[in-house]
């Protein structure tokens, strides 16, 4: 069925535009006795599955015959509105217990499921139960985003965590020559999980208990990948002449194939262990639930196709002829690829009775916390907008006790430097068991680290990629279990990229948190340039599913978290990258308005995208600044004040959503537009400077809004070491580049 699926979507469905539709029936074929075994046999209702890209035509195969997918999909593989190339949980319209697609992604996705649900179960005394799966192809795990996750300290405690490899030693484009289960195996076992492997099939192993089969065990154990993959290609005489090898042991396999007929001897060098049910339902039953599960599940790539083992059949396709005799050789009518097993056979009533036993219930609705939109402080003195963020998440626990408790940080052994340490010891941080801290009565430690089930602070090891994949699904538990978090992490910003696939992959799958990179841009001045983002902010703009904010001020922090805690855990919510500065910035520069009403229209502009600090009578010229160089615009103003030049400076907080709202104005995608009024009036559209500590191009746009002329300053080269000053003089972000531009543009 699931070449069939393939095999529509190519070549009987219409294609005016003639470009390749795709599909991988190797990559299913090498599944289905894998997945076979566990849906209809293993799965119980708890139980969840993240199924390998290109193995996406097995599961909709599979929920077709439990009754959980139409028929009329089945003819939509890759087709607009149809069934995804890889599992979706939120584009499919059958049950997908987790998106696949970025390789190594989706196999390591089932660990941070993990932790999320027993975070939700000693938080909320859930209760729910269950494994993780994992169906990994063995070329997936050249992705290091595996291994990060692997490593993690605190994955060896994950007992429900089971991969099992899908080991056909092939990639997209070739037999892997050097391909190791024996070196991967013992990279698992190095970092505490058991290992489980099932090489061959039953038949195979009564034959090496024959009298040679000792020899055909060797035989087969010592050839390389590429020989082994050639002899799948070969007819029984062949094999006859070609599997006893050259080796001391070859007349006793030569004798042992010799009693074989030529069926048995084909199927011999075929019968490996993922595609043995009986030696894969033994497999999982060994499963030691006390730590997670490694199962090395020897198969052939196209299993049962023609194009079985061939090096090349990654994307190939059977031909309409090889369907036929596809279907014929499985008891299928290739007129009617759809069919489901006869009312009344054992067949149809296994299927009945594993959708009965797999059925999940209904996910409970239930509204995320109510959070205040101003906690009511006006900030004052020197500060920075990371200081603001540690203070706001403490003021949460007093202002919003209920919304707090919903709060849950992660960070990849960076709480102490981005300022989480009140929070940190306020919450406690969050461990399967409660662990016994041997410095809580040491006078000298400032940093309590309280390992406790209760705990609302996850600390990982240092490795951005395992952070965002905790954070996908802990931004998901809402709409797993219906318990919904607000998961906020934090990451060094210059980190993010390193970040950036797996984060857009979890957003991609549903799950919404905020993402907090600090510190950002040159204003990390003395540490040189490998510590100094400069593409993040556009990164920001440009990541679907996510709001990016960019605040100057404590206050502004505060309001934009605020606002970006209550897109979290409910349908049609958002998650946010908030870019934070470790720059001390005087906070009475935001003059934030005394009067209740204006402060609430303050309130509402910040998080909105952006709002006019300073208004002159008669300006020559608009100076756009975001973050931490809200400063250098506003001394930049003063001076161009004294030269007789006057200037409005407008703080942005969200180039992201200025950017929407432009579209939004020339009707190119749908939203509102009011703040644009707000904050870049048309009665007082001057040129416009426009300066950030990031690329430039980010706020470029702005000069568009009202098609003034415009000079976009920020960074576009490596970084240096130096003071904040001599780092903004060797950019021109400074106040006399400022200044300069200014004038460029009243000339």
């Amino acid at each position: 069925m699931s070449t069939a699926i393939i095999d529509h979507a190519n070549r009987v469905r219409p294609n005016p535009s003639g470009l390749k539709v795709g599909g991988h029936q190797a990559s299913s074929a090498s599944m289905t006795s894998i997945m076979t075994s566990l849906w209809f046999h293993e799965l119980g209702r708890d139980d969840r599955v993240s199924v390998k890209p290109h193995a996406s035509p097995v599961l909709h195969a599979i929920n077709y015959l439990l009754g959980e997918l139409d028929e009329s999909y089945l003819t939509t593989l890759r087709a607009f509105g149809g069934l995804q190339s890889y599992p979706s949980r939120e584009k499919d319209p059958d049950p997908v217990d987790y998106s696949t697609g970025s390789v190594g992604i989706g196999a390591t996705a089932p660990i941070w499921g993990a932790v999320a649900r027993r975070y939700v179960n000693a938080r909320f005394e859930d209760g729910t139960t269950g494994r993780q799966y994992s169906l990994v192809g063995d070329a997936e795990l050249d992705e290091g985003a595996c291994w990060e996750a692997v490593l993690d300290p605190g994955v060896a405690e994950l007992g429900e965590v089971v991969w099992i490899v899908d080991f056909n030693r092939q990639s997209l484009d070739r037999v892997v020559p050097n391909i190791s289960a024996t070196r991967l195996q013992g990279m698992f076992a190095a970092a505490g999980w058991q290992v489980i492997t099932v090489k061959y099939g039953r038949l195979l192993e009564d034959l090496f208990a024959r009298q040679g089969g000792d020899a055909l065990r060797a035989r087969i154990d010592g050839m390389t990948n590429p020989e082994y993959q050639r002899l799948l290609r070969c007819a029984p005489g062949q094999l006859r002449e070609r599997l006893p090898g050259d080796g001391p042991g070859r007349e006793a396999v030569s004798r042992l194939l010799a009693d074989l007929d030529d069926a048995a001897v084909d199927a011999v060098i075929r019968n490996l262990g993922g595609h043995d049910l009986g030696a894969l339902l033994d497999a999982y039953a060994s499963i030691d639930d006390t730590r997670p599960t490694v199962i090395f599940a020897y198969t052939v790539k196209g299993h049962g196709l023609p194009t079985a083992g061939h090096p090349q059949n990654h994307s190939s396709l059977l031909t309409g002829e090889q369907m036929t005799e596809l279907a014929a050789r499985v008891g299928m009518d290739v007129e009617h690829p759809w069919a489901r097993f006869p009312q009344g056979s054992a067949e149809a009533g296994l299927c009945d009775r594993t959708a009965a036993r797999l059925r999940h219930p209904a996910t409970p609705e239930q509204t995320p916390p109510s959070l205040p939109t101003d906690i009511g402080r006006t900030p004052s003195g020197k500060g920075t907008t990371q200081q603001a963020l540690g203070r706001a998440l403490l003021d949460l626990t007093r202002e919003a006790p209920e919304a707090a408790r919903h709060v849950v940080t992660v960070s990849p052994d960076v709480a102490s430097t981005t300022n989480l340490g009140g929070w940190l010891n306020k919450v406690g941080t969050w461990s399967a068991t409660e662990r016994r801290d041997w410095f809580a009565d040491d006078a000298e430690t400032i940093l309590h680290w309280r390992e406790q089930p209760g705990g609302q602070h996850i600390e990982l090891g240092i490795a951005e990629t395992n952070l965002v994949g905790l954070l996908g699904e802990l931004g998901a538990t809402w709409s797993r279990w219906g318990k919904p978090l607000l998961p906020i992490g934090v990451v060094y910003d210059p980190f993010v990229g390193r970040a950036l696939e797996p984060w857009a992959f979890g957003m991609y799958a549903g799950g919404q948190s905020i993402l907090v990179g600090t510190p950002s841009g040159v204003s990390l001045a003395p540490e040189g340039g490998a510590h100094q983002s400069v593409i993040t902010p556009s990164i920001g703009l440009e990541q679907p599913g996510c709001t990016a904010y960019e605040p100057a001020f404590a206050i502004d922090v505060e309001w934009c978290l605020l606002a970006s805690l209550a897109q979290l855990g409910r349908p049609g919510g958002s998650s946010t990258y908030l870019r934070l500065s470790t720059r001390p910035v005087d906070q009475s520069l935001a003059a934030v308005p005394t009067d209740r009403a204006a402060r609430e229209r303050r309130r509402k502009q910040t998080v909105a995208g952006g709002y006019l600090l300073r208004r002159h009578s008669d300006p020559a010229v608009t100076i756009a600044a975001a973050g931490a160089m809200v400063p250098e615009a506003l001394e930049a103003a003063d001076r161009l004040d004294g030269l007789g030049f006057g200037a409005d400076v407008v703080c942005v907080t969200s180039a992201d959503l200025l950017f929407r709202a432009t579209r939004a104005r020339q009707g190119l995608q749908q939203g509102q537009d009011w703040i644009l009024d707000q904050a870049f009036p048309r009665e007082r559209a001057r040129p416009m400077v426009t300066v950030l500590d990031g690329h430039p191009h980010t706020l470029a746009f702005l000069a568009g809004i009202h098609q003034v002329r415009g000079r976009a300053l920020g960074v576009t080269g490596f970084g240096q070491c130096g003071t904040l000053e001599d780092v903004h003089r060797y950019h021109g972000i400074d106040t006399d580049g400022i200044v300069t531009a200014a004038l460029d543009l009243t000339d």
